[in-house]
C-alpha cells in the first residue's frame, strides 16, 4: 500500500494537476495568441481532440519525469530540474521549428514554474515519512 501511495496516486495527482494547468493557461490566457500566430505563419493551430489527448500523455510523462527526479533532489532541485526538462527544452524545440510566439513567454514562464513546483510538492507530499 505504502508504494501505491507513493508512486501512483503522487503520478496520479500530479497529473491532473498538470493537465488543469495546461487546460487553463493554454485556453483561457494565450489561445487567442496561439491561434494569431499560427495564422501569421499561415498555419492552422491544432486544437483537435486528439491534440487534446496528446497534451494529457505529455502531462503523464511530465509527472513521471518529477516524479523518478524526485527521488533523488530537494524540492526546489526538483521544481527546478524538472521546469528546464519539461518547458525550457519544449521552447528551444518549438523555437527552431519557428512556431514559439516569444511574446507569450512573459506569461508562459511564471505560470510553467507554477506548475512544475506545485507537482513537485504534491509528488513530494506523498513521500513516504522516514524514507
Amino acid at each position: 500500500m505504502k508504494y501505491f501511495k507513493q508512486t501512483i496516486l503522487s503520478v496520479l495527482a500530479a497529473t491532473i494537476w498538470i493537465s488543469l494547468s495546461e487546460f487553463a493557461r493554454n485556453e483561457y490566457f494565450v489561445k487567442s495568441y496561439w491561434i494569431k500566430h499560427y495564422q501569421g505563419l499561415g498555419l492552422n493551430f491544432p486544437s483537435e481532440p486528439v491534440n487534446d489527448a496528446m497534451w494529457g500523455v505529455w502531462s503523464l510523462l511530465f509527472a513521471v519525469a518529477i516524479f523518478i527526479i524526485s527521488r533523488k533532489f530537494t524540492l526546489v532541485q526538483t521544481t527546478l530540474l524538472s521546469w528546464f526538462v519539461g518547458f525550457v527544452l519544449m521552447w528551444v524545440v518549438l523555437g527552431n521549428l519557428g512556431v514559439l510566439p516569444f511574446g507569450l513567454l512573459w506569461l508562459a514562464v511564471p505560470l510553467s514554474f507554477l506548475e512544475a513546483f506545485i507537482a513537485s510538492w504534491i509528488i513530494n507530499s506523498f513521500k513516504i515519512k522516514n524514507e
